[in-house]
């Protein structure tokens, strides 16, 4: 199948690769002509495990090619993608201009009918919308389809190709079809396509992303709860994930969620619930326990250390999880705004997201080649990041570097037992 993808940020390029991958010939369009050229060299701007070598064996076997020229892209093509961003507004509303135009441009392009796939996220009646600008701007006939994507970053590729369902909001038979046929490959094993209306597909991105940011900040409560009565959250944890109508997963407790999506769209849910006259009280307190979380560590410090200017504190991890460079809203922002404000030396270190972070806070941190750097002369280490390389390191190490061997670990990567054997004066999210 010829596929167009519009928008080559972290899905679009995910969608697109995913697609040539498993044989359709797909062109992405983007109006960034540095990132095209980028692209076209094989190079991928962001990071994420395993797409880089699909664009470059795609692009080497000729069925990936990328361009800023929308309109031929969309002639030639069976199947147009929408995978621009969706930018939140000051009311925490999702901004559809960009989804608007580009379906505006595509309309314009149109040479026969088109099947015009809005992969962004975006609230309920967007589809509609989009409906209507095509209306206006054409005459061919066309079909509008809503396939919200669910990737988790750092995990994306495994998603696209092997994912639990597949949600397809279309009313047109003809669309359906064509639908079904382009993600058979993916779903061979028996995962689902769920076919259904537009709304239900734009409304079940949101649910999704609302009711786990729902799960982690009732657990980060419940974690605050176990350091007042002396409980064990992993052991609460354990209890509770047991139980099948529960299950594991988004049970861990931590110094609360990130990334572009989970606040962006519990954002969202809530405004557009507003707009229908609908309070979505749930989603309030997520939020709040959210932002309340983000700085815990903080709290911890100040009852330890009592003040905290002039001390020194070591970062680990600056991306909002592992396996990402991406920052958007992710804890480690809030946490070492609070310290520099209360006169705290940060020294931090990531293994991906340091330009990145270079942008946010230019030189007022210092920014360490790797952990064992970042906790020299420290007086105290924070864990916001659960990158792997951070479980196992050498304790002995860090405790002959530091000034003084206090952590503040806020992702429980380690035992409290253990670390107290190695010398630690060691705080965890509702552990002892």
């Amino acid at each position: 199948m010829r596929i167009a993808v519009v928008g080559t940020g972290y899905v679009g390029l995910v969608a697109g690769a995913c697609f040539a991958e498993s044989g359709n010939d797909v062109v992405c369009v983007d109006n960034n002509q540095a990132k095209v050229r980028l692209l076209r060299r094989g190079k991928v701007p962001i990071y994420e495990p395993g797409l880089e070598e699909l664009v470059r064996r795609n692009r080497a076997e000729g069925r990936l090619t990328f361009t800023t020229t929308l309109a031929k892209a969309v002639r030639d093509s069976a199947v147009v993608f929408i995978a621009v961003g969706t930018p939140q507004g000051e009311d925490g509303s999702a901004d559809l201009k960009h989804v608007l135009e580009v379906a505006r441009e595509i309309a314009r392009a149109m040479n026969g009918y088109k099947v015009i796939v809005d992969k962004s996220t975006v609230p309920v009646g967007t589809s509609e919308k989009i409906r209507a600008v095509l209306r206006r701007e054409t005459t061919h006939p066309f079909s509008v389809v809503s396939n919200p994507e669910f990737l988790k970053q750092g995990a994306a590729i495994d998603d696209f190709m092997k994912p639990d369902r597949v949600v397809v909001g279309a009313e047109d038979p003809r669309a359906q079809a064509l639908m079904l046929e382009l993600y058979e490959p993916f779903t061979r094993t028996g995962s689902p396509i769920m076919v259904m209306d537009c709304a239900s597909a734009e409304l079940a991105k949101y649910a999704a992303n609302a009711m786990l940011a729902t799960r982690i900040s009732f657990m980060n409560e419940v974690a605050n709860v176990c350091e007042l009565v002396g409980a064990d959250v992993d052991q609460v944890r354990r209890a509770i994930g047991a139980d099948k109508r529960i299950g594991t997963s988004f049970l861990f407790p931590g110094v609360g969620y990130g990334g572009s999506c989970f606040p962006k769209d519990v954002q969202a849910m809530r405004r557009f619930a507003a707009d229908k006259e609908y309070d979505f009280r749930i989603l309030d307190a997520v939020e709040q326990v959210n932002k309340l979380q983000k700085i815990k560590l903080v709290g911890m410090m100040r009852k330890h250390f009592g003040s905290l200017k002039g001390k020194t504190v070591a970062v680990w991890g600056l991306a909002f999880k592992p396996r990402t460079d991406d920052m958007r809203e992710a804890p480690s922002i809030p946490l070492i705004e609070a310290l520099l404000s209360a006169g705290v030396s940060v020294q931090a270190f990531d293994p991906e997201a340091v330009r990145i972070a270079k942008g946010i806070f230019g030189s007022r941190i210092t920014y360490a080649a790797n952990g064992y750097d970042a906790v020299k002369g420290a007086d105290a280490l924070a864990i916001v990041t659960e990158w792997n390389e951070f479980r196992r390191p050498d304790l002995g190490r860090i405790r002959s570097l530091m000034r003084s061997p206090v952590v503040f670990d806020g992702r429980n990567l380690f035992a409290p037992a253990h670390m107290k054997q190695n010398g630690f004066t060691y705080y965890s999210i509702g552990r002892s």
